[in-house]
């Protein structure tokens, strides 16, 4: 066959596209990151939160049907009829708008300010009331010769507690007779003198009695310091109110023994035999109702309630 007339041969290829897959693995991947990002944000959370806070998480998925019907947070704001909200799980009280948690804050912010204020201003004017006490005190000291003579042994200050007057023996010049509360006729003068011009503040006292550090040396089995410190501050007790002074006033007589030197590089000196009288300021009053529980208790060695006056006083041989 000649090439003129050779026959001409289409070959045609069917070409077969492969399956449609669809996008559904880019759905599951999706939802992969989301679960993932969902863990991690969990675990911080987790690692972020108080204990506290996550036992009230567990509270109310534990029984989340009484938060919402008795209050507390995610029962709704302070909008909704059933009240609660707020930031602890725990809470029963309602969610309160925040215009309102600010205007009670200032409220008591205020209150309190005042209170300070005032209370600061009674304390200026009872400090100047003690103080001007104080000088009048001296002036009286000064101009009664019965108390002139004994000014070196009246020792007047003012402490936190309030105005102190401490009556202390001098060598040769002792308040009370030797181991006894029996007050020498000069220590009932100066009561009787003091006690008239306490009567000039409203304030109530404390009396505390006090010796140096000799053992008692005779007397009466258990007799000691303590006993003869009580005995004497409940003496001076009475002596300040036979010169006129409002028994009321008193609000405590304690013994502390040698517990408080005056001196205490000499703890056998005179001078640590003595009677402190504070006019208390209203700081230390209330302090001492609190730590007594009563006003009338009379104290020895620092809080037993020992009645002073059922302790007679026995003849000892010790030089106090």
């Amino acid at each position: 066959m000649s090439e003129d007339v050779r026959p001409i041969v289409i070959k045609r290829i069917k070409k077969v596209a492969a399956a449609h897959h669809g996008g559904a693995w880019k759905i599951a991947y999706a939802d992969f990151v989301t679960a993932m990002m969902a863990f991690f944000l969990l675990m911080w959370l987790l690692g972020s939160t108080a204990s506290g806070d996550l036992q009230g998480i567990a509270d109310y998925f534990q029984n989340p049907l009484k938060i919402a019907s008795q209050g507390g947070s995610g029962s709704g704001d302070s909008s909704s009829v059933l009240k609660g909200g707020g930031k602890d799980l725990t809470r029963t009280s309602g969610q309160v708008k925040k215009g309102d948690i600010d205007a009670k804050s200032k409220t008591i912010n205020l209150k309190e300010t005042n209170a300070d204020h005032a209370r600061k201003a009674f304390e200026e004017r009872e400090t100047q009331m003690l103080g001007q006490l104080k000088e009048n005190i001296e002036k009286l000291i000064e101009s009664n010769p019965a108390l002139r003579q004994f000014k070196n042994q009246l020792l007047i200050d003012i402490t936190s507690e309030g105005l102190r007057i401490q009556i202390v023996d001098e060598q040769n010049r002792p308040m009370f007779d030797t181991s006894s509360a029996d007050l020498k006729s000069y220590t009932r003068t100066i009561l009787h003198e003091i006690g008239k011009a306490l009567n000039a503040v409203p304030n109530k006292l404390s009396l505390s009695g006090h010796t140096d550090a000799a053992q008692f040396g005779g007397g009466a089995k258990g007799f000691s310091n303590w006993e003869l410190s009580a005995n004497r501050a409940n003496a001076s007790r009475r002596e300040l109110i036979a010169g006129g002074m409002d028994e009321h006033k008193v609000l405590r007589v304690v013994g502390l023994s040698s517990t408080v030197l005056f001196d205490k590089n000499d703890p056998l000196s005179s001078i640590n035999r003595r009677i402190s009288i504070i006019v208390l300021n209203r700081r230390a009053e209330e302090a001492l109702l609190q730590e007594d529980g009563k006003a009338d208790a009379v104290e020895v060695g620092g809080g037993q309630g020992i009645d002073a006056d059922a302790i007679a006083s026995p003849p000892g041989s010790s030089g106090r």
